[in-house]
């Protein structure tokens, strides 16, 4: 099951360039830039729904195999995270036949997102 999972994320992240490309092909022109930004913005969806769920299967199904063990929180927290980004994905999707600019900021602002390091309660005063 893992593997299947990790080929799958796999085979999502494989195809963000030539989403990226087309998107960046597209994006000035007159037509095929909503589709362009449609294509990109569910690569995204779709690579963030094999994310969480390699991420549930190893945390839940196979917690008992990770080197450091996790807190029922710890883990929740990590699927959390995880799902926070399936909805905005979910509507820049859903907006990329009205505005394909709106599309690439949300997608832009999830990066951000998932840039910025977590606070963990081990690093507070």
């Amino acid at each position: 099951m893992i593997l299947a999972l990790n080929l799958l994320l796999l085979l999502s992240i494989g195809v963000l360039p030539f989403a990226t490309s087309l998107m960046a092909a597209y994006l000035r022109q007159s037509q095929g830039e909503h589709l362009a930004a449609g294509i990109y913005a569910g690569s995204f969806l779709v690579m963030s729904l094999f994310f969480l769920t390699l991420n549930r299967h190893i945390l839940f199904a196979k917690a008992h195999m990770l080197v450091t063990p996790l807190s029922q929180e710890q883990r929740r927290s990590i699927i959390r995270r995880s799902f926070v980004g399936l909805i905005p994905y979910a509507i820049a999707t859903a907006l990329a036949p009205v505005s394909s600019y709106v599309t690439l900021a949300i997608c832009f602002a999830i990066a951000m997102y998932y840039a910025l390091p977590l606070a963990s309660a081990d690093e507070r005063p």
